[in-house]
């Protein structure tokens, strides 16, 4: 085992805060610390609003610009684009959120990756029924439809490339022409798009 990721745990209510830090504490692959020294914070919150939303983007402004990993107690139709646009790297939601789960989306948001669980997204998008096959007249090919399926399920770069048999590097590279193309902010706002315009 590596070196533990240090991860903050950010939030407005002190009984969140605690039992967040305590599920953290049960995690070997991580060390909880102050939010300013974290390389990921995990923002815990019961519902999603403007607050929560300005906690997102403070977090990630910091000068350290820790990923974000939001954990909510619910979400309404539409809040994991906002948490997605905001900044998040990883939603959860809290009554999903034990040690396991939640050292997953820590460490995958420290390696630069995006954990959104499927049926999370498809429960909180609209997905248009009849949608057409593409972005603004655009369209994915089948590579790239083959790599942000395996995002939607939770992959990280590394099991994709081999499930695939590409090199990590052209699954990163894939990832990123789609986020470049369609300006989205990251990989979990690339999979919610694509969920959105029923790609997926």
């Amino acid at each position: 085992m590596g070196v533990p990721v240090p991860v903050g745990v950010v939030a407005l209510d002190p009984v969140l805060e605690a039992g967040t830090r305590s599920t953290l504490l049960a995690c070997p692959e991580l060390t909880v610390c102050e939010p300013g020294n974290a390389r990921v914070a995990v923002l815990t919150v019961d519902r999603l609003g403007p607050a929560e939303l300005d906690m997102v983007r403070t977090t990630r402004a910091h000068l350290t610009r820790p990923a974000v990993v939001l954990v909510a107690g619910a979400l309404a139709s539409g809040d994991a684009l906002h948490a997605l646009a905001a900044g998040a790297r990883g939603l959860l939601l809290r009554r999903e959120a034990d040690a396991s789960r939640l050292a997953h989306a820590v460490l995958a948001a420290a390696q630069d990756d995006c954990t959104v669980p499927t049926d999370l997204l498809e429960q909180v998008l609209d997905r248009p029924e009849g949608a057409e096959r593409g972005w603004a007249g655009g369209s994915l090919s089948d590579r790239e439809r083959s790599v942000l399926r395996m995002v939607a399920d939770g992959h990280e770069t590394a099991e994709i490339a081999q499930q695939l048999a590409y090199s990590p590097r052209t699954v990163t590279t894939v990832v990123h022409d789609i986020t470049q193309r369609y300006r989205l902010r990251n990989r979990a706002h690339a999979v919610a798009y694509a969920l959105r315009a029923g790609l997926l």
